[in-house]
């Protein structure tokens, strides 16, 4: 089994990441090793904007929102590679 080591740094960006989402390090952690620490600080961010505007969404389409954000986040880093 492998095992991942944060440096401090991350680890407190970590910790304020899931306290923000309201979730756990161990669940956040899924997020960003998957989309990167930035896209999932912009994904929390734009979630609690949201969550805090008179506007709503469906689930429906905060998921399709999501899954877009997600493709186009991965379209740039094969670009980048």
């Amino acid at each position: 089994m492998n095992t991942l080591t944060l440096n401090q740094a991350d680890t407190r960006r970590l910790e304020k990441l899931a306290y923000e989402a309201g979730r756990t390090p161990k669940d956040v952690l899924k997020h960003v090793l998957r989309d990167g620490f930035d896209a999932t600080e912009y994904a929390i961010k734009a979630v609690k904007a949201r969550m805090q505007s008179t506007e709503r969404v469906s689930h429906e389409d905060a998921m399709q929102q999501l899954d877009s954000l997600i493709e186009h986040h991965a379209r740039n880093e094969k670009k980048a590679a």
